[in-house]
Protein backbone atom coordinates (compact mmCIF):
# COMPACT_ATOMS: atom_id res chain seq x y z
CA UNK A 1 0.00 0.00 0.00
CA UNK A 2 1.37 3.37 -0.79
CA UNK A 3 1.46 6.28 1.47
CA UNK A 4 2.60 7.86 4.47
CA UNK A 5 1.24 6.21 7.96
CA UNK A 6 -0.41 9.02 10.05
CA UNK A 7 2.35 7.54 12.95
CA UNK A 8 4.33 5.39 12.85
CA UNK A 9 4.25 4.78 16.73
CA UNK A 10 0.54 3.27 16.40
CA UNK A 11 2.20 0.11 14.96
CA UNK A 12 4.67 -2.34 15.80
CA UNK A 13 5.11 -3.55 11.91
CA UNK A 14 3.25 -2.43 8.92
CA UNK A 15 3.65 -5.81 6.72
CA UNK A 16 1.26 -7.44 8.30
CA UNK A 17 -0.08 -4.57 10.46
CA UNK A 18 0.09 -5.09 13.85
CA UNK A 19 -0.85 -2.45 16.30
CA UNK A 20 2.01 -1.26 19.21
CA UNK A 21 0.64 -1.15 22.70
CA UNK A 22 2.60 -0.82 26.12
CA UNK A 23 2.52 -2.95 29.25
CA UNK A 24 2.90 -1.80 32.82
CA UNK A 25 5.48 -4.36 34.71
CA UNK A 26 4.52 -3.02 38.05
CA UNK A 27 0.09 -3.84 37.35
CA UNK A 28 -0.01 -5.39 34.36
CA UNK A 29 -2.01 -2.47 32.45
CA UNK A 30 -1.87 -2.70 28.54
CA UNK A 31 -2.40 0.94 26.95
CA UNK A 32 -3.35 1.47 23.55
CA UNK A 33 -1.13 3.69 21.92
CA UNK A 34 1.87 3.14 23.83
CA UNK A 35 3.14 5.23 26.70
CA UNK A 36 6.19 5.82 28.64
CA UNK A 37 4.03 5.87 31.67
CA UNK A 38 1.50 3.72 33.43
CA UNK A 39 -1.99 5.68 33.30
CA UNK A 40 -3.40 3.37 36.37
CA UNK A 41 -0.88 3.70 38.68
CA UNK A 42 1.66 6.18 37.27
CA UNK A 43 4.90 3.54 37.08
CA UNK A 44 8.12 4.63 34.72
CA UNK A 45 8.89 0.99 33.18
CA UNK A 46 6.39 0.43 30.23
CA UNK A 47 7.24 -2.13 28.27
CA UNK A 48 6.49 -1.84 24.31
CA UNK A 49 4.33 -4.61 23.24
CA UNK A 50 2.74 -6.04 19.79
CA UNK A 51 -1.00 -6.17 20.13
CA UNK A 52 -3.26 -8.73 18.69
CA UNK A 53 -4.64 -8.47 15.29
CA UNK A 54 -7.61 -9.80 15.44
CA UNK A 55 -10.65 -9.32 18.47
CA UNK A 56 -14.28 -8.65 19.30
CA UNK A 57 -16.45 -5.35 18.16
CA UNK A 58 -17.27 -4.42 21.91
CA UNK A 59 -19.53 -1.64 20.99
CA UNK A 60 -19.94 0.87 18.15
CA UNK A 61 -21.51 4.08 16.45
CA UNK A 62 -21.72 5.94 13.00
CA UNK A 63 -20.01 8.79 12.80
CA UNK A 64 -22.50 10.94 11.18
CA UNK A 65 -20.45 14.23 10.77
CA UNK A 66 -17.60 15.14 9.75
CA UNK A 67 -15.00 15.27 12.13
CA UNK A 68 -12.72 18.30 13.20
CA UNK A 69 -9.26 18.60 12.29
CA UNK A 70 -6.50 17.47 10.84
CA UNK A 71 -9.84 14.94 9.45
CA UNK A 72 -9.96 15.95 5.47
CA UNK A 73 -13.15 15.86 3.85
CA UNK A 74 -12.84 13.98 0.60
CA UNK A 75 -13.31 15.95 -2.66
CA UNK A 76 -16.43 13.39 -3.00
CA UNK A 77 -17.90 14.74 0.51
CA UNK A 78 -17.89 13.46 3.66
CA UNK A 79 -19.63 10.06 4.18
CA UNK A 80 -20.84 8.49 7.48
CA UNK A 81 -18.61 5.17 8.95
CA UNK A 82 -18.40 3.53 12.04
CA UNK A 83 -16.05 3.93 14.93
CA UNK A 84 -15.91 1.52 18.06
CA UNK A 85 -14.17 -0.44 20.56
CA UNK A 86 -12.53 -3.37 19.69
CA UNK A 87 -11.92 -5.53 22.57
CA UNK A 88 -8.36 -7.12 22.06
CA UNK A 89 -8.19 -9.40 25.38
CA UNK A 90 -5.81 -6.96 27.22
CA UNK A 91 -6.62 -3.71 26.20
CA UNK A 92 -10.07 -1.98 24.57
CA UNK A 93 -8.79 -0.23 20.95
CA UNK A 94 -10.93 2.61 19.89
CA UNK A 95 -11.06 2.46 15.60
CA UNK A 96 -12.53 2.88 12.46
CA UNK A 97 -14.71 -0.49 11.47
CA UNK A 98 -14.95 -1.48 7.77
CA UNK A 99 -17.88 -2.70 6.93
CA UNK A 100 -21.42 -3.28 9.13
CA UNK A 101 -20.76 -5.17 12.37
CA UNK A 102 -22.64 -6.24 15.51
CA UNK A 103 -21.57 -6.07 19.00
CA UNK A 104 -19.80 -9.55 19.43
CA UNK A 105 -18.27 -9.72 15.56
CA UNK A 106 -14.82 -11.11 15.28
CA UNK A 107 -12.82 -8.79 13.73
CA UNK A 108 -9.45 -8.03 12.50
CA UNK A 109 -6.78 -5.08 11.95
CA UNK A 110 -6.33 -3.61 8.75
CA UNK A 111 -4.55 -0.72 6.97
CA UNK A 112 -6.66 2.14 6.12
CA UNK A 113 -5.88 4.55 3.47
CA UNK A 114 -7.11 8.04 4.13
CA UNK A 115 -7.41 11.51 2.04
CA UNK A 116 -3.99 12.87 1.03
CA UNK A 117 -2.43 9.92 0.64
CA UNK A 118 -1.69 9.02 4.29
CA UNK A 119 -2.40 5.65 6.29
CA UNK A 120 -3.93 4.77 9.03
CA UNK A 121 -5.73 1.68 10.68
CA UNK A 122 -9.15 -0.15 11.02
CA UNK A 123 -11.15 -3.25 11.70
CA UNK A 124 -12.99 -5.58 9.40
CA UNK A 125 -15.30 -8.13 10.19
CA UNK A 126 -13.84 -11.65 9.90
CA UNK A 127 -15.29 -13.43 7.01
CA UNK A 128 -17.59 -16.48 8.27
Amino acid sequence: MEGTVVDETLFAQFDPPVLAGSGCSACAVVVFPATSRCPSCADSVMEHRALPIRGTVWTWTSQSFAPKPPYEVPESGFEPFVVGYIDLGSVLVESRILGPVVIGDEVELRLLPLAGGDISFAFEKVAE
